[in-house]
């Protein structure tokens, strides 16, 4: 019998699942305490209450959104590149480039840094690619 450990890759998956829930932490933030009739969050109506938020917390949900869509092909990724058999080391810091990128992301998504948001965006799904076929032989 074989015994497997949870690699850094695997590591950097778990962190990328999370991510969109710290997302909405950010877009979330301060707002817990306030009443909802002066605009707190309506645990009641999230979805709503979200959808008409504005400047910076609309921002966060959206990064919250699109975190969501990145993290299948990522997650999908990491599994393929294991099971070709990837030299760990490559693949490992693909997956933590590929984190770091989706960190990056999501602070310039909530800063309203569109062009530099939009180029993190295409360096991450390039990696996302790499790791795809780190361990194609």
């Amino acid at each position: 019998m074989t015994y497997s450990h949870f690699t850094m890759a695997y590591w950097c998956v778990l962190i990328a699942a999370l991510l969109p829930f710290v997302c909405t932490g950010i877009a979330k933030a301060g707002m817990f305490g306030k009443p909802r009739r002066e605009g707190g969050y309506d645990n009641h109506n999230p979805r709503t209450w979200l959808a008409i938020q504005t400047d910076w917390r609309a921002r966060a949900n959206a990064a919250q959104a699109n975190s969501f869509e990145a993290f299948p092909f990522f997650a999908a990724a990491v599994i393929v590149a294991h099971q070709l058999g990837a030299a760990q080391g490559p693949l490992d810091a693909l997956a933590f480039v590929f984190v770091v990128l989706r960190l990056v992301y999501i602070m310039m998504y909530v800063a309203d840094s569109a062009t530099i948001r939009s180029i993190i965006w295409v360096l991450a799904l390039a990696v996302n690619v790499g790791i795809m076929f780190v361990g194609y032989r």
